[in-house]
């Protein structure tokens, strides 16, 4: 079966019980800008209505002046950012979605990646099911409208059984806002809580640092939170759960200041940093770290190996993450514009590089080419993540091995296409360890499957 995706790692965040719902909303969401960039939407609740706005690009872009805020008046928001898989960068794509049926309103925003999406589409679609979309969001929201149960919350979770794969889902409607995780907690969400007595439920963390919000708790795999003017209620949808929360969240897609199952992302990439220099020491004048994502690593592994850390790569922040570019064209513009090698640093020195991944190798090898023109004699990269092997299928646009380039290669072949003078990767324990989670459940609650093929669950439309 040919499996198209259209989800993605994206971020939600939501907001119950503020006058000025979408002003707070757009500042979380900007907090959370480097999870997506092709698109952006804030929809809110006000006197029994809902109304959004939407659009392609940065949340600056969608939001370009103080009007398009005002416009959105209400005491509740959901928002989300989006980050575009190939051919899906439309606006018909762009969330959150608002649905209005004859007897009630919704809106619907999704973190992730459906497994079974191509199954439920078909079956839906054969009966009279009509999407306007293509992404896998939708798909809950039919299968909600088809329940036959009595209340809207056990719809959704009679529909949330259904939905198989990856997914953090934010819900609202007039009357309430709803949040759920699916079974395996494979992408974060927190709930918090403001000062006044307002409520959060975001994709990270620092969403809730950046609005003054406090961190009630994270969200449970299996869970469904239910946010009123009554407060907030937990309840479950499912007990057959296993915490496997997607390990690239720890090693690239989160930001440093957030918390992730009460692990802070800077520490857990320092750690494995420290690691890696244990494991993989160089003869080496400098360390560098590639921006951003491999900062923390970079410094952990100059702190453990007492080569000095310097800032020999700058980068140009105005350019969007090039991992996360939908295409490989995109993706080879993006390196060559966003990266610039500090010659007064590097130049006449053995420089370790420190990278969180290689995935298709776009990226280092520029990078070492950047170095060596820049007058370093020797390259020697170090990985603070095993190789990538693996596609993934639970929110990353990595979903064929002719993609990854450790899926063909050895490692010493990667170094030759690469142009390194030695290459070396953490090992899988010694990342597990560096994170340091205590789940009791494989991976001590870590997804490795990108780096041992290992899946947390099954995939059925991908099998």
């Amino acid at each position: 079966m040919e499996v198209k995706r259209f989800g993605g790692g994206c971020s939600v965040f939501g907001v119950w019980g503020i006058s000025d719902a979408a002003r707070l909303c757009y500042f979380g969401l900007h907090s959370l800008q480097h999870r997506g960039q092709d698109g952006a939407g804030i929809v809110v609740s006000h006197k029994g209505k809902l109304k959004g706005r939407n659009g392609l690009g940065l949340l600056t872009d969608v939001f370009k002046d103080e009007g398009h805020i005002n416009g959105l008046k209400g005491e509740a928001a959901i928002g989300h950012v989006r980050y575009g898989t190939a051919e899906s960068n439309e606006m018909k794509n762009i969330q959150p979605f608002l649905f209005e049926f004859h007897d009630e309103e919704m809106a619907l925003a999704h973190n992730g990646n459906l497994t079974n999406a191509t199954t439920l589409r078909k079956e839906l679609e054969d009966e009279g099911a009509i999407f306007s979309s293509h992404s896998d969001a939708e798909i809950l929201m039919h299968l909600i409208r088809r329940s036959e149960k009595e209340t809207l919350i056990e719809r959704i979770k009679e529909s949330l059984n259904k939905v198989k794969g990856a997914f953090s889902y934010l819900i609202l409607t007039p009357t309430e806002m709803i949040g759920a995780l699916d079974p395996n907690s494979f992408r974060p969400l927190s709930l918090g809580q403001l000062s006044n007595g307002a409520y959060m439920l975001v994709s990270e963390t620092c969403a809730l640092d950046v609005t003054g919000a406090k961190l009630i708790r994270s969200v449970e795999p299996g869970e469904i939170i239910i946010i009123n003017k009554d407060g907030y209620q937990i309840e479950t949808y499912t007990k057959d759960t296993m915490i496997s929360i997607d390990s690239m969240e720890y090693i690239y897609f989160a930001r440093p200041d957030s918390d992730i199952a009460g692990v802070n992302v800077h520490t857990a990439r320092k750690n494995m940093g420290r690691t890696l220099a244990a494991e993989a020491p160089a003869s080496a004048d400098v360390v560098v770290g590639v921006p951003n994502s491999s900062l923390s690593a970079a410094s952990g592994y100059a702190e453990k190996s007492g080569i000095p850390y310097e800032m020999g790569l700058v980068k140009n922040q105005y350019i969007a993450r090039t991992f996360i570019r939908p295409t490989q064209e995109l993706r080879e513009l993006g390196v060559r514009m966003k990266l610039s090698a500090v010659s007064g640093v590097v130049k006449g020195k053995k420089v370790v590089i420190v990278d969180d991944s290689i995935v298709r190798g776009t990226t280092s090898k520029h990078i070492i080419q950047l170095l060596r023109e820049a007058g370093a004699v020797e390259v020697h990269v170090r990985v603070a993540s095993p190789p990538f092997r693996y596609p993934s299928f639970y929110g990353i646009d990595v979903e064929d091995r002719k993609e990854l380039i450790a899926a063909a290669h050895s490692v010493e072949e990667i170094r030759e296409i690469i142009g390194a003078d030695s290459l070396e990767f953490l090992s899988v324990t010694g990342m597990i360890d560096s994170i340091g989670l205590t789940f009791d459940s494989p991976y001590n609650g870590l997804c490795m499957a990108y780096f041992t093929g290992e899946y947390p669950t099954p995939l059925y439309d991908y099998e």
